[in-house]
């Protein structure tokens, strides 16, 4: 097992490394269900298994294997505690709507542990206490703030002025009756009841378009699955449908280390009010707790020294604990919003029969959860109580603002990234940079046998300039979040494309997101 000190080791999330690898087969016919679910984390498990269990036929249909992506490198605190947001939502949205999302998010912890209990799902879940804290008396007040705005919504919030912490501070709000779980654990045993009576999942299958008249997801091989609903959870949305949602949503880097230390871990989880953001919590292993440092966001494809990040939390973890071991790393990329709310529920409304849930703003466990939830009873009732407050096509003069300050960051990326001349550079083994040939930039990555992979790195989804990324070994999009390996395969979308490389052919770009 890793050690990780210097970060060189590829990173190692402990929820894939202490689950199985799933072997679901590949769709290798046209197959008609009554919804075709496009994704298979978190958001696509939890709808198809609420879906089946209401009588409907479903398949879920996944490019790579279920629960690898953003599901497999997350802290899994089962929260509605979203750091501080019920007095600013209340505020920007109004009582009602903040009601909504906060009996959403409590409703989702309920769902889960009454299904953890109902189907004996041995996950690790336990109940524990979730704080948000500070050490400036800056956010003295919007603690305090928070606690009466999340009470006023019916959630069971308290101040605190100390914490059983190994630093002091300031202040912090406590939430009851929250949890945690292995995330991996639950969700495998919901997969596995999936599939049958008409229900499929299918892995390693990458869905390229949909079609309308009939409605059918299609993929790469050319294979259709009609359906009379789709639902498009993956992740950030490969298709827009015209909702313009690569306008709309940004994404975020961050980052985790899983120590194991000498003292006891106390009770709770925990996230600082300020950045840079601390997380913190434990999981037991079976052979003792893992202790999750989490924290260092960005957004992707920012930063020069991404190991910095890296080390930033080594250096927390040692000035507060007795560190024994380190034997995991990982980061995770999430979808931001731009008024923080995700957009779960009709794509556009001129799409009535395809539905889209994305940007859970970094906390996807009981927000995919309400998702899945809202989906799934919009597909079989026509309504949910908590539909109005995540609807796609809600639109305020506070979100286009906060739109205009992400995106002049995404517009740069389109003008400048493609008009900057790098120098030249020699590009030792484990380096990347970007060279020309033959008049093209293209993206340098030799690796630690000497070998030079060049690619081009214009994004194939909207064709951004991608950024190296050293942590990770990746060309990641500034834009839109996709990432790719040193030879051009994709790690994550939204883009399906490839890139090139060297003297094969020229990126294309993508256009049917706009169809």
């Amino acid at each position: 097992m890793n050690s990780y000190t210097d970060f060189s080791d590829s990173p190692n999330s402990y929820w894939i490394s202490s689950t199985e690898e799933t072997f679901f087969p590949r769709l290798k016919e046209d197959v008609a269900v009554d919804v075709a679910i496009i994704g298979g984390g978190i958001t696509g498990i939890s709808t198809a298994f609420m879906l089946k269990q209401k009588g409907l036929r479903v398949a879920v249909i996944e490019a790579d294997q279920i629960l690898q992506g953003t599901t497999g490198h997350t802290t899994a605190k089962i929260t509605s505690q979203h750091s501080l947001i019920y007095a600013r939502l209340k505020n920007s949205m109004g009582e009602e709507l903040a009601r909504q999302y906060a009996q959403a998010n409590e409703s989702a912890i309920h769902y889960i542990a009454s299904t953890v209990k109902e189907h004996n799902i041995d996950c690790d879940f336990v109940w524990k206490p979730a704080y948000v804290y500070t050490q400036s008396d800056k956010y003295i007040q919007d603690i305090e703030d928070e606690v009466r705005a999340a009470s006023e919504l019916g959630i069971k919030a308290r101040c605190e002025e100390d914490l059983p912490l190994p630093f002091a501070i300031k202040k912090a709000v406590c939430f009851e009756n929250q949890a945690q779980f292995h995330p991996l654990k639950y969700l495998n045993m919901l997969a596995g009841k999936i599939p049958g009576q008409g229900s499929h999942i299918f892995e390693g299958t990458t869905v390229i378009d949909i079609e309308k008249n009939p409605l059918a997801a299609v993929t790469r091989q050319g294979h259709r699955i009609t359906a009379d609903k789709i639902v498009i959870a993956s992740h950030y949305p490969f298709f827009d449908g015209g909702g313009l949602y690569f306008s709309r949503i940004y994404t975020e880097k961050s980052y985790v280390l899983g120590m194991k230390i000498k003292e006891k871990f106390p009770e709770g989880m925990f996230i600082s009010a300020e950045e840079p953001t601390r997380s913190l919590r434990s999981q037991n292993t079976g052979k003792g707790e893992l202790i999750l440092v989490g924290g260092e966001n960005h957004k992707t494809g920012d930063g020069e020294n991404l190991n910095q990040l890296y080390q930033n939390l080594l250096d927390f973890a040692h000035q507060t604990f007795e560190v024994i071991d380190i034997p995991y790393r990982w980061s995770t990329q999430d979808c931001m919003t731009i008024d923080g709310v995700p957009y779960t529920g009709n794509i556009t409304p001129r799409n009535p029969d395809i539905y889209v849930a994305t940007g859970y703003g970094k906390w996807g466990m009981t927000n995919s959860t309400a998702s899945a939830m809202i989906i799934s009873d919009l597909i079989t009732k026509g309504d949910n109580p908590w539909a109005p407050v995540y609807n796609p096509s809600r639109f305020k003069l506070g979100s286009v603002k906060n739109f205009m300050v992400q995106n002049l960051d995404v517009a740069k990326e389109y003008v400048t990234g493609k008009l900057e001349r790098p120098d030249d550079i020699d590009i030792a083994p484990g380096e990347a940079g970007t060279v020309y040939m033959q008049g093209q930039k293209m993206g340098a990555y030799r690796d630690k046998e000497g070998e030079l992979h060049l690619i081009d790195i214009t994004c194939t989804h909207l064709g951004c300039e991608l950024k190296w990324n050293e942590a990770e070994i990746s060309w990641d999009c500034p834009c839109h979040g996709s990432r790719f390996s040193p030879d051009g395969d994709i790690i994550e979308g939204p883009a399906f494309n490839p890139l090139c490389r060297e003297g094969e052919c020229s990126n294309q770009v993508e256009s049917r997101i706009f169809s």
